[in-house]
């Protein structure tokens, strides 16, 4: 689970928990590993999270995530991060937001990344907490306002670059989620848009082809074609043949065996 290819640099972890010790000794492993970031997960609504004891839940105590930034701080050098929403059922004003993130800053974490959608734990499922209830922007707005010297990044329904502008005004920066997994393709403007890099965009077919170097060194080392391929399956949104493209795909990741000659073939269902 700790695998990564040196090609994924800069990468990182996030944790789920909320035992001190348990996260210190994930921390300790991952920092050995080779990443560059660890990030804490207080923003997951799912049920089988909330048995866990982590996720969106533990935002209802700030002191609990507080003791375990505290001590993951005092075991590793890695930045660390934590992943929250706006609130929690019925906590979902200012003041809960808050004193969470002041209690957690004040424990060591200089960074938040805040789903701007509160998290229902009961009666919604995760995927409609996804869509519901209404995304506010202006709360993770309020927040970099209120602690100017911590970074804070935006996160939730954010579908397109060019909406990335007009958040830039009152964040620190943007974290897409969904929207890059169902187009890859649209973070490949991201080096010009956002650090003003000038460097030749690659076109979908380049970039395929370079992905499946990728492929066959994981497929060598046992990572299941599935891991490596369902989120690349969009990278021809919005394409002639795209659909063509993502069942073929989609077929051939439950196939015992597919070398990069049979996923190739895939590129010759994209229209010129």
């Amino acid at each position: 689970m700790l695998a990564f290819d040196p090609v994924e640099h800069p990468i990182g972890i996030q944790l789920g928990g909320s035992d001190p010790s348990e996260l210190v000794e994930c921390a300790v492993l991952a920092e050995s590993s080779g990443y560059d970031e660890i990030n804490l997960n207080a923003g997951c609504p799912s049920g089988r999270v909330q048995a866990g004891r982590f996720g969106a839940c533990l935002m209802l105590e700030p002191e609990t995530v507080a003791e375990c930034v505290r001590a993951i701080r005092a075991r590793v050098r890695l930045p660390l991060t934590v992943k929250c929403r706006i609130g929690v059922d019925e906590s979902d004003d200012h003041p809960f937001l808050s004193r969470f993130v002041s209690t957690v800053s004040e424990a060591g974490c200089t960074c938040f990344m805040i789903h701007a959608r509160k998290a229902w734990l009961m009666g919604l499922s995760p995927r409609q907490n996804r869509e519901v209830p209404a995304l506010n922007y202006d709360m993770v707005y309020r927040i970099k306002q209120d602690f100017p010297s911590l970074e804070i990044i935006l996160n939730g329904g954010v579908a397109h670059m060019k909406d990335l502008e007009k958040h830039y005004h009152h964040v620190d920066g943007v974290m897409i989620g969904r929207a890059a997994c169902q187009n890859p393709y649209m973070l490949a403007c991201a080096d010009r848009l956002v650090f003003g890099e000038n460097h030749p965009v690659p076109d979908r077919k380049e970039v395929f082809r370079q992905y499946l170097d990728y492929v066959e060194q994981g497929v060598e080392q046992g990572v299941s074609l599935s891991r490596m391929l369902r989120n690349i399956t969009g990278l021809f949104q919005g394409q002639s043949g795209a659909r063509k493209f993502r069942r073929y795909l989609g077929e051939s990741m439950h196939c015992e065996k597919v070398d990069a000659k049979h996923l190739r073939k895939a590129l010759d269902l994209i229209q010129a």
